[in-house]
């Protein structure tokens, strides 16, 4: 790609800040491990690639991402430490977790064994159950987006926005097989909003389960007439009907992220030791 910053590894990206690795990146940002010395750590870095730096609807998606960021605490939504959205390469320093990402460990390895699908169903579900009560959608739930560190962790909130105006959306927003029917079309479809987040969730966890993806690729937007393939054998039918139920085409029908946890839960209790990377939102466990 011509549109980088052609770093290496010791470059200044910032003051105080030190290229390490390039990570990757998508049409808007280019992302890299970096040493940041007030910290003494390693962190992930967000800066915008070179085409975006003079476009001001580039500056608002990272300022609008910094925002969101400053307001967000929870274990399974990474953290935000600094930023400088005024920069010659505007950016955003951001916790550093060891792991894959979800969607690669699936390329390499195929579908995930059931006593690590849990806890990520868990620590997701979590995540979306916070979110909601902040008043915010992330709307791009999709395994690139989540890093399967302990516990696994959201990350890429450039798309996030208050629940209240993504229900008066009226165009696609999304990434084309993970997003809710009502997301790509709003207003007939229903309303975009937390339960959209649901079924991302859903096809996250059914690629997750079944090592590949609910939908065709082509035609674009299969979900808005498809049903979802079936899952394979390996999957219980008490953890498909959840991942099934998030992925219902009407958003009134899907479970609420609390609803999810209490039926992971009898799944989680017969697998005592999956519980050492996951959490509950039930104060009684």
């Amino acid at each position: 790609m011509s549109d980088t910053w052609r770093l290496v590894e010791g470059d200044a990206i910032a003051p105080g800040l030190s290229a390490v690795s390039r990570l990757g990146g998508g049409d808007m940002y280019e992302v890299w491990m970096a040493f940041d010395e007030r910290l003494h750590t390693l962190v992930v870095i967000k800066m915008l690639r070179p085409s975006h730096v003079d476009s001001a609807s580039s500056r608002h998606v990272v300022r609008r991402e910094v925002e969101m960021l400053k307001r967000l605490q929870h274990p399974s939504v990474v953290r935000m430490f600094s930023y400088d959205d005024s920069a010659m390469r505007p950016y955003i320093v951001m916790e550093y977790v060891d792991g894959p990402t979800l969607s690669s460990l699936i390329s390499k390895h195929g579908a995930l064994p059931i006593h690590q699908l849990m806890p990520l169903a868990l620590e997701l579900s979590a995540a979306l159950h916070y979110l909601d009560a902040e008043g915010v959608s992330h709307l791009d739930i999709k395994p690139s987006n989540v890093i399967m560190g302990a516990p696994a962790k959201l990350i890429d909130l450039s798309l996030a926005m208050e629940s209240k105006v993504a229900a008066e959306l009226d165009h696609p927003l999304g990434s084309d097989e993970y997003m809710a029917p009502e997301q790509i079309e709003p207003g007939i479809r229903g309303q975009v909003g937390p339960a959209s987040d649901v079924w991302g969730m859903g096809a996250t966890l059914f690629r997750a389960a079944a090592g590949y993806r609910a939908f065709d690729r082509q035609p674009q937007w299969a979900q808005l007439h498809d049903a979802p393939y079936a899952l394979p054998d390996t999957v219980p039918p008490m953890v498909g009907s959840i991942i099934l139920d998030c992925l219902a085409p009407d958003p009134a029908d899907r479970p609420t992220p609390a609803e999810v946890v209490a039926r992971i839960e009898p799944v989680m209790d017969a697998l005592p030791t999956a519980w050492l990377s996951g959490f509950s939102l039930n104060r009684s466990s």
